[in-house]
């Protein structure tokens, strides 16, 4: 864990055992890095919202936190490329730029483990496969979490807003 990821005030997960988290680690109350699981959950819950350009910003906002070549930096590149790509097709209309976000989603995603800070990461990999064969699969998804599907408040959007 680097100092500069830790974050206290970050809760543990609301159910599961997600990899990144383990009951009794003091810092970050059982998060290897709090920082991630703070954009995490904000950039889901905006996800969810439909507000693909800050969900991208959360998630982007965190990347740079870690190394290439870090599951972690994988994982937070993957999921700037699913609210790119999200966005690019619902604000846009441009299925041909999504289909090349979600490609390199998939890459960065490939081998991250299939419940990675709370999110379903399996069902992430599966959707995005789906849509590049039919844009319609992404028509009412959301990220799970948790095993739930939360939406944006006003702490989601002053959080996003905090990062321009």
């Amino acid at each position: 864990m680097n100092e500069h990821t830790q974050d206290p005030t970050v809760a543990p997960p609301t159910s599961g055992n997600p990899t990144g988290w383990q009951q009794g680690r003091g810092v970050s109350n059982g998060w290897e890095h709090g920082t991630l699981r703070r954009a995490v959950i904000h950039g889901v819950r905006l996800y969810n919202s439909g507000e693909f350009h800050e969900s991208h910003d959360c998630f982007e906002s965190e990347w740079y936190n870690y190394g290439s070549g870090t599951v972690e930096s994988a994982f937070a590149h993957g999921m700037v490329q699913v609210a790119a790509g999200a966005y690019k097709h619902f604000d846009f209309e441009n299925n041909d730029g999504m289909r090349s976000l979600f490609e390199t989603a998939l890459q960065y995603l490939h081998g991250v483990p299939d419940d990675y800070y709370g999110v379903d990461v399996l069902n992430v990999r599966t959707t995005l496969t789906n849509a590049l064969e039919d844009a319609t699969a992404l028509d009412g998804w959301t990220i799970t979490l948790d095993g739930s599907q939360p939406t944006a408040g006003n702490v989601d959007y002053e959080y996003a807003k905090r990062l321009e």
